[in-house]
């Protein structure tokens, strides 16, 4: 058999489970803060923007070029169906696990359509590239990328549509949402440069770096078993935190009130934000709305009485405001 056919014949291009256990490693990193900061250790929305926003994109999108260009190598243009029948089962299987226990944990920003989910469906999608041309497979990717920068709809507000891409700017609470697009558009490019290795002859090249890599073995063995790692951290750390946090407490008051005042001194002065804050506090507390919103597990329900009760207190503060004047 040769090599464009089944480039995965010859033994195994290290480099990749390499690099897919180094992206797991960094998805580690971004579950760690995002504990923290469900715990409240961290500031409230800190992983959701900024920085950690784009590092979370670009964990995702190095997972599924990955994905992409390991279909090419095993299946390359003849598809082994019973290897690719079993791993998209452990897949699908896990995808699963994922949403039972999301549901469970956090039951209004659950996982819906996370990135193994994505995984699974962009396998399947992906088998209809590998016998496309490269250069069409990545104009294709590249399509996929830019859609949601060209396209909007209100249509997409629920978790019925939102899987389909980020098309309107009203997305649903998710802990992981992995649309189609833009995230597909990864896999397709992935796919692209996987044909162009192969048909280049670069496989063979990347296959003889195994020996020069052999002190990176550990990685590799992890790259083998991503699945399984990344079923198993995300749960250990989450139960380590939640350890510490019975063991000693965030101050979520102090968090709170950080995260208010940083905000609202961005347009009002310190009088202002001092009522104002104090008011956001007490009611969402009266009403059992304050855990919620520092566990980002509000439901759409309690978000609009939390839009409320801010509005309330912006008015109470400027009213008070205006009687001291």
């Amino acid at each position: 058999m040769s090599e464009s056919v089944n480039p995965s014949a010859r033994g195994r291009v290290e480099i990749i489970d390499i690099a897919r256990a180094i992206a797991i490693a960094a998805m580690a990193i971004y579950h760690f803060t995002w504990d923290l900061e469900h715990f409240s250790y961290v500031a409230q929305g800190l992983t959701g923007q900024g920085g950690w926003r784009i590092f979370a994109r670009c964990i995702a999108s190095s997972f599924l070029f990955l994905v992409g260009f390991s279909l090419v190598l095993a299946h390359g243009r003849e598809i082994r169906w019973r290897k690719f029948l079993v791993r998209l089962a452990q897949i699908s299987a896990g995808a699963i696990a994922v949403t039972a226990v999301t549901l469970y944990v956090t039951p209004n920003s659950f996982v819906f359509f996370g990135i193994l989910q994505h995984i699974a469906l962009a396998s399947l999608l992906g088998l209809a590239f590998l016998r496309l041309p490269a250069v069409l497979t990545a104009l294709c990717g590249i399509a996929v990328v830019a859609a949601p920068s060209v396209i909007n709809s209100p249509i997409f507000e629920s978790r019925w549509l939102a899987w389909i891409g980020w098309f309107s700017d009203k997305m649903p609470l998710s802990n992981d949402l992995v649309p189609i697009f833009p995230f597909f558009g990864a896999v397709l490019i992935g796919i692209a440069a996987g044909q162009i290795a192969v048909n280049r002859g670069f496989i063979d090249a990347m296959r003889g770096w195994n020996t020069k890599l052999a002190r990176l073995k550990p990685l590799e063995i992890a790259g083998r078993h991503a699945l399984v790692i990344y079923l198993l951290h995300q749960p250990l750390l989450f139960g380590l935190v939640a350890l510490a946090a019975t063991i000693a407490p965030p101050n979520r008051d102090a968090i709170f009130n950080s995260d208010c005042t940083k905000a609202c001194r961005a347009s009002q002065d310190a009088a202002f934000c001092e009522l104002y804050c104090a008011c956001a506090d007490k009611q969402l507390k009266a009403e059992n709305l304050f855990d919620r919103l520092m566990e980002n597990d509000a439901s759409p329900a309690d978000m609009t009485r939390i839009r409320q009760v801010i509005a309330a207190c912006s008015f109470d503060a400027g009213d008070a405001g205006a009687k001291k004047n």
